[in-house]
């Protein structure tokens, strides 16, 4: 799985890998790819902390809307993770003044 998350972190500009913060699920067990790959800090948080955490709790739950808990992810297609992806950064977010995460990257890079 961390192969796929270090795909998808190499599209982006450097200075957006700094950090990433994981909960504790065995799905972040192969976290030392990303530090190695692009020396990015990694972080996680502390079991049944979820205030540590509240951006991931938050799009956990925008993620659940789609697909609930008892999802197996081993059936989901990578096509299909791609166009939630594209769905949730294209959500204009309160904390962002309204506009979508491209949005917002594309004025942190211009």
């Amino acid at each position: 799985m961390m192969d796929k998350a270090l795909e998808s972190l190499k599209q982006l500009p450097a200075e957006f890998r700094k950090t990433i913060t994981f909960d504790n699920g065995t799905e972040n067990a192969g976290h030392e790819l990303l530090i190695k790959e692009l020396d990015i800090e990694t972080y996680f948080c502390h079991p049944y902390h979820s205030w540590e955490k509240g951006t991931v709790e938050n799009t956990i739950s925008l993620i659940r809307r789609y697909y609930p808990k008892t999802t197996n992810f081993s059936k989901v297609s990578w096509e299909e993770l791609k166009n939630l992806e594209n769905r949730l950064n294209n959500r204009p977010r309160k904390c962002l003044n309204f506009m979508t995460s491209y949005e917002v990257m594309k004025l942190c890079t211009s």
